[in-house]
């Protein structure tokens, strides 16, 4: 057989072509499988950092000693059970390993009548810094992205969360274009609180340390 044959031979040939296809398309059909699972997972991602938000808000605006006869004290242990359920509900995605939830007290400054944070803490690992106030600030109409501020009335408190957390990806970071996610989400206090302070019990969680995932000592209470 010349070579002129086999080429011909060659040409007419049909017996490889749905292994070109195959081999030509699997690349492409792989990559964006690949995308729409990373996209879902990122959008289910977000869901669940929102809902932890909101979650935190709702339990931190309930939490404190139950009394008839005098207004509801918050200890500093309620705010510690209050993350240490928000790390559990979370699970997998490492909540205080790969993000930071911040939760302040927004109240009436009682002597200039203006709004303030009278108190916040912090949790987890991420560098981030609060981005609406510190503690003891003045925040001018309220707490939120501009347009959306929550604010107090007068003797009473609104609890204002705020989360930030880096996207953990399940194939890779190029299939996301912002692996930083942000929720925040505010309640007012269901009721009577001892607005004063934070009563003392368990270690405080400062906003000025970094600190991942709690632990639990041998009698049940959380670490510093």
């Amino acid at each position: 057989m010349t070579r002129r044959s086999l080429f011909a031979r060659l040409l007419r040939s049909r017996s490889g072509v749905a292994m070109t296809e195959f081999a030509l398309g699997a690349p492409l059909l792989l990559m964006a499988g690949l995308w729409g699972t990373e996209t879902a997972n990122y959008a289910l991602v977000n869901m669940k950092v929102g809902q932890l938000a909101v979650h935190l808000a709702d339990n931190a605006s309930r939490v404190g000693d139950t009394s008839t006869l005098r207004e509801r004290k918050v200890y500093e242990s309620d705010i510690n059970d209050l993350l240490y359920g928000a790390q559990l509900q979370a699970g997998s995605l490492n909540l205080f390993a790969n993000g930071r939830v911040i939760i302040s007290s927004l109240e009436v400054d009682p002597v200039s009548g203006s709004q303030y944070i009278h108190w916040q803490r912090c949790r987890g690992a991420k560098r981030v810094q609060p981005a609406y106030g510190v503690e003891g600030s003045r925040v001018g109409a309220g707490m939120g992205p501009p347009g959306e501020e929550v604010f107090a009335q007068d003797g009473e408190a609104v609890i204002f969360v705020e989360l930030r957390f880096t996207y953990q990806p399940l194939v890779s970071h190029r299939f996301v274009t912002n692996p930083e996610i942000s929720s925040v989400a505010s309640f007012t206090v269901r009721d009577n609180r001892d607005l004063s302070q934070l009563y003392q019990r368990d270690p405080v969680q400062r906003c000025g340390a970094y600190r991942g995932p709690i632990n639990l000592t041998s009698d049940g209470r959380i670490a510093s």
